[in-house]
Order: C-alpha cells, then structure tokens, then sequence
C-alpha cells in the first residue's frame, strides 16, 4: 500500500480519470453510492473523465439511458463501449471501405459503419472478421466467420470477457464465442478490450491525455488493473464489484490504491486536493 503522502502526490497529477460500469458505477440496475457526486468533483477540478466499458452490446446512448434511469447524468459522448473502440481502433490499421464480416449487435455494425467500413456477407470476400457478443447467433454465422479466418481474413475481437452478467446470472460472454472460433479457425484474435491495450489507448486519445496522468478506476483486477498497470496508468481498485480488498492487496502488482467505492475515492481525492 502507498503511503498517504506518496498517495495524494500520484492523486494531485491525475488530469483524467477512466471509470469502469458494472462494479464501479452500478450493479446491474442498482446504482452504488457516489457516483454523481465524484463525477461533478471531477469536472469542478477541472479533470477529465471518461466511462468504460467491454460491454459491447450496448452503444453509448443506451448505457447514458440506462444512468439516467439511475439518477446518474452521463453525457453519451462520456462514454466508450468496445463496440466503438473497437471501430476506431480498427479505422486506424484498415483503411476503410475494407470489406468486414461482422459478428455482433447493432450497437457494433453500428460503429464500424459510422467508420465507413463495407459489409459483407460472403466469407470468401471478407477482408476483416470483427467478432463480439451476438445474442442471435447461429451455426450458419459461425461456419462463415470461420471460414472468412481460415480464408485469412484479420480476425478481431471486441473484448476478451469470457462472460456477460445478467439477472439471470452469467452468460457466455464474447471470449467463450471467440474461443469456439479460435478453436474452429487454428487462429487468435486481436483483442481490443480491457486488458488489452487498445481500449485504453482509444479512452486516452479520445481525451487527450497520457497514461502518466490517467487514472483507471476499476473493479476488476485481471482486467481493468492488469490492463492499466501495463500501460503505465495510476490505478484504483474499488471492492464494490468483483475484486475484493484482500485480492487486491495480494496481488503481484496491487492497484495504487484499494478504496471500498467512490465516496472513499472522492474523499481521498478531495483531500489530495487539500479540499476535505
């Protein structure tokens, strides 16, 4: 564990802050304490802030609906789903109109549209597979996206989350859907979610802002931490979601800071700001 001084000198850098959902900001349809109030703090201190997500079901106007239907104001253009990370991150490595086979939900051919890439639905004729949650799968789609890799098509994934949570309990996720077409195929994804680096570095250049200066609040450590502590990144880890304090401290590199939620983080804040 840092201590307090070394702890409010990393906090006072922070010019941005990257804020995971599920486990941070609600869980499921129930809101956790603090939300608004560390987000309002965030803009009076003048810091960036940014939500993000591997969710990539969902676009970024659903997910600010859903917070309001919580009592939590969030700007869409606050928040970053793997949907859109994705497509950015792809724009930036395929020129497009290249021609993509597309596993997933509206939110992602939304997204991939948005950057002016081409569907199709010949196998033979793909150029790139993006693959991600699809709740309308079949064995037809799984036979052509497995042939469009096989045929050598670049093979991306949104994210690597190898479940989904829901009311009824944990789904397969998109990393249990990739891993049947890895299998299938004989080849790997490029991952683009947390822990990899590609969301991260969408969420930073979106703001404008450096790992150095960017702090990563998540719930997560094998995903959310790992992916930030890679890169360089401050990071928080908050016990209100997966990751409990004990994990978190045990591990071979703990998050900088293990707060039991936001108000505990705004607190610490605050104080670092020399505000408490």
């Amino acid at each position: 564990m840092m201590q307090l001084q070394e702890e409010a000198a990393l906090l006072r850098r922070v010019r941005a802050v990257l804020l995971d959902m599920d486990g941070v900001l609600y869980v499921g349809n129930q809101a956790l304490p603090g939300v608004q109030e560390l987000l309002d703090y965030l803009d009076a201190s003048g810091r960036k802030w940014l939500c993000v997500t591997n969710n990539s079901s969902r676009t970024s106007a659903d997910f600010s609906q859903k917070l309001a239907g919580m009592q939590i104001r969030v700007d869409p253009a606050h928040i970053l789903g793997s949907a859109e990370a994705t497509a950015a991150w792809l724009a930036e490595r395929v020129a497009p109109p290249s021609k993509v086979l597309v596993m997933g939900e509206a939110s992602l051919r939304n997204a991939l549209a948005a950057q002016g890439f081409q569907f199709v639905t010949d196998p033979f004729a793909a150029e790139v597979v993006v693959a991600s949650i699809f709740f309308s799968l079949n064995y037809q789609i799984l036979t052509d996206l497995t042939l469009a890799i096989r045929n050598d098509a670049r093979f991306v994934a949104t994210n690597p989350d190898p479940s989904l949570p829901t009311e009824r309990g944990q789904v397969p996720g998109t990393g249990s859907l990739v891993a049947l077409l890895a299998t299938a195929s004989g080849r790997s994804p490029e991952f683009v979610g947390k822990p990899y680096p590609g969301m991260y570095e969408q969420a930073m250049h979106r703001l404008g802002t450096t790992p150095e200066t960017t702090l990563m609040v998540g719930d997560r450590y094998e995903t959310d931490i790992v992916g930030a502590l890679a890169l360089g990144m401050p990071t928080v880890g908050v016990t209100t979601g997966v990751t409990t304090a004990e994990e978190f401290a045990a591990a071979a590199q703990p998050p900088h800071v293990i707060a039991t939620g936001l108000p505990d983080l705004l607190a610490r804040l605050r104080r670092a700001d020399g505000r408490d």
